[in-house]
């Protein structure tokens, strides 16, 4: 009988420490499924997605063929202003004509120093690998305020994505530094920093004109937060940073850089769209097919302004009123509001 009770302690305190063990593995993972669907977790898992991030880039640089598109004629372009030349239609590179504004030019005349001429392709590559990592904490911080996007989903967004990697560091192109300037504006504009982030807004303008794809959501904030006299001031912001960044070029020739940087009717080629490479050629370039996207997007542009941004009741050109004299006073933006 002795014998018998020996074996069922040792059988018991045996399925204790095993009952202990699965208790914390049930708990490890209810921890890791909240870890992966709790917005709250989503400065964790951006931390640790960063670190993988690091090797992941750099492996991709030193295992991955770099490709040469663009950047020899951005490289050829501002070196054309290096010489001496300010006049727009006077610049020139491998892909052609210099189009865009003059932040591209001087963030690019930096590159152009410290990669010696443009020649060390690898200083480039590391340059813009630092440039990824920055813009994918400004993305993360953005999420973050949200609390809604599930942390799971950001893997997806950047570990996995051969486009990102491709565009950063295989490609070197200049839509990641006028994105990383927007990102910054939009952390900005979280943080009620209005100013600061218009002139972030435009300088990221000044680096790529599709940036402008934005100002019309920023004009709308702008009115919300401050009305149309206190939205002029932070309006200003935007076009004396344009005129300053100009002047050496618009001093040269005025018409030449504002038709070549902010060319509002330029002509794409079909063989680099992505998005239409599914239509014909011909329906492509035609101009009808241009102004019909004109008039779509600028369509869902005022529905979204009249049905989805303003919801006080009033007619939206209250907006244009001081904010303190509006029968309905504007509620405090939040971050879900602002973006």
């Amino acid at each position: 009988m002795a014998a018998g009770l020996r074996k069922r302690s040792r059988a018991g305190s045996a399925a204790q420490p095993a009952g202990v063990c699965g208790q914390w593995l049930q708990r490890a993972w209810q921890e890791r499924r909240l870890l992966l669907w709790e917005p709250r977790y989503t400065l964790r898992v951006a931390s640790c997605l960063c670190l993988a991030e690091v090797g992941i880039t750099f492996w991709v640089i030193h295992r991955v063929a770099y490709t040469e598109i663009d950047w020899k004629a951005y490289m050829a372009q501002v070196e054309g202003v290096i010489n001496g030349t300010y006049d727009y239609t006077q610049l020139q590179g491998d892909t052609g004509p210099l189009v865009y504004p003059a932040g591209f030019v001087y963030i690019f005349m930096g590159l152009y120093y410290a990669t010696g001429q443009g020649t060390d392709i690898h200083m480039a590559q590391n340059i813009f690998a630092v440039l990824y990592l920055v813009t994918l904490l400004l993305v993360f911080l953005i999420y973050h305020q949200t609390c809604k996007v599930p942390p799971f989903v950001f893997f997806f967004m950047c570990c996995a994505s051969y486009r990102v990697h491709s565009i950063f560091v295989l490609r070197l192109f200049n839509d990641p530094v006028a994105m990383a300037l927007l990102f910054l504006s939009i952390n900005l504009f979280l943080a009620q920093r209005w100013g600061w982030g218009c002139c972030c807004f435009s300088l990221a303008v000044s680096v790529k004109m599709n940036v402008l794809l934005f100002a019309p959501g920023l004009l709308f904030l702008l009115l919300t937060q401050f009305g149309f006299r206190g939205a002029l001031p932070k309006l200003g912001i935007c076009a004396v940073l344009q005129v300053v960044l100009g002047l050496p070029f618009l001093l040269e020739n005025p018409i030449g850089y504002l038709s070549r940087s902010f060319d509002l009717g330029r002509q794409f080629l079909f063989r680099w769209t992505v998005n239409w490479r599914f239509l014909p050629e011909a329906l492509f370039l035609h101009r009808a097919f241009h102004l019909a996207l004109l008039a779509a997007h600028l369509t869902l542009l005022l529905l979204f302004a009249l049905c989805r941004w303003h919801r006080t009741g009033e007619s939206i050109l209250s907006l244009l009123k001081d904010p303190c004299k509006r029968k309905v006073p504007p509620q405090p933006l939040t971050p879900n509001h602002i973006l």
